[in-house]
């Protein structure tokens, strides 16, 4: 039987209708289901931004608690965290919560981690959680800062900023950058008119457009050189100066709290005390009975002259007193001299001389003779030295010597005292090398024009100090400052 064409063609017709129908309603699910997903994900979005500025909102109030209270890290509760806040909208409706994770510094640190994590209560799968690292910066933010002209000889090398509130003669190599509070100073070390604030007496080098028999004039009005050959990172004066009244320590409350709760060591009667420090986490304390005498001859321009060197001959020139644990809050003081050495591992201590009431001629000094290190050199371990009167290296200091510490000079200098030829062998050193940060009231110095004292003496700053200083060790503000923001998961 034969069906008509007409027939054939009306079904053919029907088939196709009926075949994009289909797309058709595929296609327009497919919209749909693409606009759902669209409008979904837009709304997701839309919380997760509002939980990362909740989260935002966590760190603003943690920041502003500190400001109020510095040193509470358990959101005025007395107790260990996690805690939670609600967050409203500017209409005081409740729209998300917070959850403050707060780990406190160590000892003698100022480094907080606060982690905050932001919900939303329309949605509270969808989170975000923000970690910043807060901090007070301290005083030791410089390799070297004096209240006081400086002058570095040309066997000088420094890794880390230098200040002086006084001018600064630099002829050795500087990888950071130099400032001084003065424009232009009157140089006490030769005569002749005002330099620079930070000037070098180096030659300028061969290639530098300047004749290199003679440096630059390194004196106003002249233009400033562009000395990379000695100031690699550059040169700036003059700057506003350091408050050094609040880079030298109270003392007192350094005494006070290391009677409460750290060690505290009165006067010995004789020379002092030798404190070594072990890697044990403890310290031997010996008192100083007797000091070696000062060679025939031997003499010296710095006042307060004393050779500084335990006597090592013959018996009875050092008794042993005991050995004492680390104190809990770091804090070491001692109401006479202190000769250190010794090495520390993983451990944060400051250790402090001073006598009171404070008499100008019965100021203590603190003496490093040998060696005195760190096992760690990525924050965990460190030392601050402060002295109410001068830091020492004696005459009988090793020949290379290392000290790793923040040095403080509250009120004297921190260097090396000159010895003449007359003095023995001791007048003559190889190398010393600081590791840390040298604060001196007085002119610093260990060694001078004649050639004598420490031939090579190389300051290498200590980062960490600036944020995780020694226990009562300065800080520069009592506002904490963002270190780090990041998101985590």
């Amino acid at each position: 039987m034969k069906l008509s064409n007409k027939k054939l063609n009306s079904g053919s017709i029907l088939l196709q209708a009926f075949f994009f129908g289909v797309i058709s309603i595929i296609m327009i699910g497919a919209l749909i289901s693409w606009a759902s997903t669209n409008i979904k994900a837009s709304r997701i979005g839309l919380y997760r931004e509002q939980a990362l500025q909740i989260a935002e909102a966590g760190i603003d109030y943690y920041r502003w608690h500190l400001a109020h209270a510095s040193t509470d890290f358990q959101d005025g509760t007395g107790f260990p965290g996690s805690y939670i806040h609600d967050f409203f909208d500017k209409d005081g409706v409740k729209i998300g919560t917070y959850t403050l994770d707060i780990i406190p510094p160590a000892v003698g640190s100022t480094l907080v981690k606060i982690k905050s994590t932001g919900k939303v209560l329309i949605d509270p799968t969808v989170s975000r959680a923000l970690l910043v690292q807060l901090a007070i910066p301290s005083l030791a933010k410089y390799a070297v800062v004096a209240n006081d002209n400086m002058r570095f000889g040309s066997g000088t090398e420094v890794f880390g900023p230098i200040h002086s509130n006084g001018g600064i003669r630099f002829d050795g190599l500087a990888h950071n950058i130099i400032t001084s509070a003065k424009d232009q100073y009157d140089d006490p070390d030769h005569t002749g008119n005002n330099e620079f604030g930070v000037h070098t007496h180096v030659n300028a080098p061969p290639g530098s457009g300047t004749n290199n028999t003679f440096r630059p004039l390194e004196a106003p009005p002249s233009p400033v050189a562009n000395r990379t050959d000695i100031f690699e990172a550059g040169r700036i004066f003059p700057t506003p100066a350091v408050d050094f009244v609040g880079l030298t320590t109270d003392l007192a409350q350094i005494k006070a709290d290391a009677q409460s709760d750290g060690k505290y060591i009165s006067s010995s009667g004789k020379q002092g005390y030798k404190i070594v420090f072990k890697t044990d986490d403890t310290f031997d304390v010996y008192k100083v009975n007797n000091l070696i005498s000062p060679p025939s001859g031997c003499s010296s321009s710095q006042s307060g002259w004393g050779t500084w060197t335990i006597k090592t001959s013959g018996s009875g020139n050092t008794t042993f007193v005991g050995n004492y644990p680390m104190p809990v809050n770091g804090l070491i003081f001692v109401e006479d001299n202190v000769w250190v050495e010794g090495q520390i591992n993983i451990a944060r201590v400051t250790l402090a001389a001073g006598r009171f009431p404070d008499n100008p001629s019965t100021r203590p000094n603190i003496i490093v003779n040998n060696n005195l290190l760190y096992t760690n050199y990525d924050g965990q371990d460190v030392i601050a030295l402060i002295a109410q009167g001068n830091f020492n290296a004696g005459l009988s200091s090793a020949n290379v010597l290392r000290v790793d510490a923040a040095l403080v000079a509250q009120n004297g200098r921190t260097g090396r005292h000159y010895y003449s030829s007359n003095c023995g062998t001791g007048y003559l050193r190889s190398s010393i090398t600081l590791y840390g940060m040298i604060a001196s009231n007085i002119r610093y110095g260990f060694a001078y024009t004649d050639g004598t004292g420490y031939a090579t003496r190389d300051i290498i700053y200590d980062a960490n100090l600036l944020y995780g200083p020694p226990p009562s060790f300065p800080l520069t503000t009592d506002q904490y400052q963002v270190i780090s923001w990041e998101e985590v998961k």
